[in-house]
């Protein structure tokens, strides 16, 4: 394409294996194994279908990202794509606002890991918990690009086969086939109110309450600029991470609601935990303690990943400061990384001092920028594939579906979800904040464009 981008000075020392393992682990957080049981409270059974619907919506978005990204990969990802389809505001609001968000949000995964780690310590405060944490995984990402892929991997690799067991201890369950189980038939699923008892209000709802879980997948579209063939990796991992997500989140939402009556669940308490207690596991709540333990290191490990290679990026373009551009001898972006961690140390200790007040605000002014961020992509992808197919049509080797079809249905749905949100007590102050931050970070990006017209 004419307007290529300059080849990256990053480390090329991500492998295939950590690329696809990033994309299916990348998404199964706390958000799936403990946030869960809030979906089920408000949909029952029709849980099922909002995470069919989420999960419809983030594959769509996966796709087009996919398309973007093997045709021209860059570790600034849909940041660069946006400004390329969109103009430099475009980019740098985008590249920022996902900067923020993970900045934010990885405040909340590091003192839900601290908090647990206190239950196993109780003489170790939180506070030294969250340090120990943040020293471990700046050390990891200072290192080598390498080392940050092989925590994800073996992260992922735990997740994994933990949902998997999940998946197989309950099927067993569900046909009685398991020691003191009878086969349960489908009584949880039409009792209680039927499949859908609170209609299809309460399976929108269940949206509303499940589609930030599937947050984090964009991260694998980052970090496939640091492999050896980004093109070819970035299609191959979102090829298989996709089908593998939907299946993991749905087979074990339906493998729930079946077994368990969806009145019993309590939202805050794991569904997960409630399955393995009611079939007789032995320290079930351990073991998934465990389990959400190394999802949310896992995902504290990928968001410090994906935020220093997006304000490298931003960097890169002239977007931020030119001091963060240094590159260590192994291809790390060094002062990127110890930026990211600056502010992520700054939000955890808004956490640990005002969680319900300066914290909170933060929280929802993150909470729908989210949804922003995947709309650009969306509008992004429906500017570029026009222009590919005319300048390079031999770089598409992973297309989104029937396209543009498919590209106007998910941001409608994406559309309709943000209205839903304003009609939602919850979720509306997350909108109006969201949309607060992703107007002042406009407001900048439109007057640094005025400035450069001057000039």
């Amino acid at each position: 394409m004419h307007d290529s981008l300059p080849a990256e000075p990053l480390s090329h020392g991500l492998k295939q294996r950590h690329l696809t393992m990033l994309g299916l682990g990348g998404v199964i957080g706390a958000g799936l194994f403990v946030g869960s049981g809030a979906g089920i409270a408000v949909a029952g059974p029709g849980i099922v279908v909002s995470y069919l619907i989420a999960g419809a919506i983030a594959m769509l978005v996966m796709r087009m990202l996919g398309e973007m990204s093997s045709a021209m990969p860059a570790s600034g990802s849909f940041s660069v794509h946006a400004e390329r389809a969109l103009g430099r505001w475009a980019g740098f609001s985008v590249g920022w606002l996902y900067w923020f968000l993970l900045v934010v949000v990885l405040a909340v995964e590091a003192t839900g890991a601290a908090k647990i780690a206190n239950g196993w310590a109780p003489g170790v405060p939180q506070w030294a918990w969250v340090l120990i944490f943040m020293v471990v995984f700046t050390g990891a990402n200072l290192a080598a690009v390498k080392n940050f892929g092989e925590f994800e991997f073996w992260f992922a690799a735990l997740k994994i086969f933990a949902i998997v067991t999940f998946l197989v201890l309950g099927l067993l369950a569900v046909f009685g086939v398991l020691p003191d189980t009878s086969a349960v038939g489908l009584s949880n699923l039409t009792g209680q109110g039927g499949f859908l008892p609170a209609g299809w209000s309460g399976v929108v709802s269940g949206v509303l309450a499940v589609i930030f879980a599937f947050g984090g997948l964009e991260v694998v579209t980052i970090a496939a600029a640091e492999s050896d063939d980004p093109a070819r990796a970035v299609g191959r991992a979102v090829r298989s991470a996709v089908w593998r997500i939907l299946f993991f989140y749905v087979g074990s939402m339906l493998v729930i609601v079946t077994l368990l009556p969806w009145t019993s669940m309590k939202p805050g308490q794991s569904p997960y935990v409630a399955v393995l207690d009611a079939i007789g596991i032995p320290y079930a709540g351990q073991i998934m303690n465990i389990v959400v333990f190394v999802a949310l290191l896992s995902a504290l490990n990928a968001n410090l990943y994906g935020s220093s290679r997006m304000v490298f990026s931003l960097a890169e373009r002239g977007e931020a400061p030119k001091g963060l551009l240094k590159v260590s001898g192994g291809g790390v972006p060094r002062r990127a990384v110890l930026a990211s961690v600056a502010f992520g140390f700054i939000s955890v200790l808004l956490n640990l001092k005002w969680p319900d007040s300066v914290f909170l605000y933060m929280l929802n002014a993150v909470g729908a920028v989210l949804l922003f961020v995947w709309a650009l992509i969306a509008v992004s992808q429906l500017r570029l594939r026009r222009r590919i197919e005319r300048e390079a049509p031999e770089t598409l080797s992973l297309k989104m579906w029937a396209f543009p079809y498919l590209t106007w249905a998910a941001l409608a749905a994406m559309a309709a979800v943000l209205v839903l949100m304003l009609f939602d007590d919850s979720a509306r102050p997350q909108v109006l904040w969201s949309a607060g931050a992703t107007a002042a970070v406009l407001l900048v990006a439109g007057v640094r464009e005025l400035r450069t017209r001057r000039v």
